[in-house]
Formats: C-alpha cells, sequence, structure tokens
C-alpha cells in the first residue's frame, strides 16, 4: 500500500510532541474511502465527520514511569487508528494536525 504523500511529510516538522504524545495527520474522508486499504467506507451522512485514521509525523520520547522513559509504541510513517474525541487540533503552515497520547491510539493499521 503506497502512503499518501503530504507537503507536511515533505519537509522537516517544527513541532516536537513531548512526553507518550503523538502528532499525527488525520486522513480526509476521501482519502479513506478512496482506498480500502485505510478502513471501512462510510456512509455519505457520516462523510462531514472528521476521519479518526491518520499518518503517524512525529512521536515524542515517551512517557516516565518509576524513573524510566517507557517508548511509544507507533513509529513515523505508521497508519493508526484514533479515539475521535481525544486529540487536541493544532494548526501548521495551514495544515490541521492533530496531538494525541498514546493511549487515545486504538490501532495500528498493517498492510
Amino acid at each position: 500500500m503506497k502512503k499518501p504523500t503530504t507537503k507536511t511529510s515533505q519537509k522537516k516538522l517544527s513541532i516536537a510532541p513531548l512526553g507518550d504524545r503523538v502528532l499525527v495527520r488525520p486522513f480526509t474522508m476521501e482519502e479513506v474511502s478512496g482506498n480500502k486499504h485505510f478502513g471501512i467506507i462510510l456512509p455519505d451522512s457520516a462523510s462531514k465527520e472528521k476521519s479518526a485514521q491518520g499518518e503517524v509525523l512525529a512521536v515524542g520520547p515517551g512517557r516516565h514511569h518509576e524513573g524510566n522513559i517507557i517508548p511509544v509504541n507507533v513509529k513515523v510513517g505508521d497508519i493508526v487508528v484514533f479515539s475521535k474525541y481525544a486529540y487536541d487540533e493544532v494548526e501548521m503552515d495551514g495544515e490541521e494536525l492533530y496531538l494525541l497520547r498514546e493511549d487515545n491510539l486504538l490501532a495500528v493499521i498493517k498492510n
């Protein structure tokens, strides 16, 4: 499966997530419904909603637990499914991106 290439993924990012946060570029509904590998095709009534799938653009170092850092289990380039209401929106160069905690990632879509 070829990943969609965006202007964000082609340049160096200026956002570096902290802790166990992950920066994700959400897919548009057209990207999700146009490619069967990205997930379920939703009916037209749901097409106005935002996608709950996207590409990981940056990953924080991990969360601290008892003096140790536990690394995040996803990597840059992974396609993930995330909780629809558990992200913070950030904008970079006119593109809307999401910052999520690793706990709010539900799955990694494998080819």
